[in-house]
């Protein structure tokens, strides 16, 4: 099995994303997805309540849901440094244990911990986590050898972030890793990123 993996600044784009690797016949079970939520958003269309307990390890409460597939098991949760996000799959699963403290230290732990986990380079993880807390979703599949480059066509095709872009303008602001200490992103602040990210210069 191999990582592939997208960060995206729509969760639509992300949902596409999802059920495309689905319709292509990557198994919903290796699929994640980990999508802020900024308690102004629907998902799925689910109510606004976020996770309570943000920063102190909250598991995930069960959505309930009428996609099919990957989608139809989101749930809430809250992860330090980011906030309340909605999520699915065995990343979700991961990141909680590691949000416990089952997983502790540096860059081994929280989000980025268990991406990198899970076989994400370090550097594209502090980005995914990054992204995330600035209003983002991540998608990551394990996929057969054979069904690599496929899939990561099917996340590329489905408008993932350019992360080498993405990271210039994160570093040229200071930005060097994910700081789980930090504060999440406000519903503004959220709202002026996205503003910004989603002038794609591919459209």
């Amino acid at each position: 099995m191999r990582i592939v993996s997208g960060l995206y600044d729509s969760y639509d784009d992300a949902r596409a994303a999802v059920k495309a690797l689905e319709d292509a016949g990557i198994p919903s079970d290796q699929i994640s997805i980990v999508s802020r939520k900024d308690g102004k958003e629907k998902v799925e269309g689910q109510g606004n309540d976020a996770a309570e307990g943000a920063g102190t390890g909250a598991g995930i409460g069960a959505v309930a849901g009428g996609a099919g597939g990957l989608l139809a098991g989101l749930g809430m949760l809250a992860i330090p440094g980011v906030g309340p996000v909605v999520a699915a799959g065995w990343l979700a699963a991961t990141a909680v244990g590691a949000v416990a403290g089952a997983v502790v230290g540096g860059a081994a732990g929280g989000i980025v911990g268990a991406m990198i986990a899970s076989g994400v380079p370090e550097k594209d993880a502090n980005m995914y986590a990054e992204g995330v807390r600035r209003g983002g979703s991540v998608v990551i599949a394990k996929v057969e050898d054979d069904k690599i480059v496929a899939s990561q066509a099917i996340l590329s095709d489905s408008r993932s972030v350019d992360l080498q872009d993405r990271r210039a303008r994160y570093s040229a602001e200071g930005w060097s890793r994910f700081d789980e200490t930090a504060d999440p992103y406000t519903p503004d602040q959220i709202a002026a990123e996205r503003g910004r990210d989603r002038i794609d210069p591919r459209a």
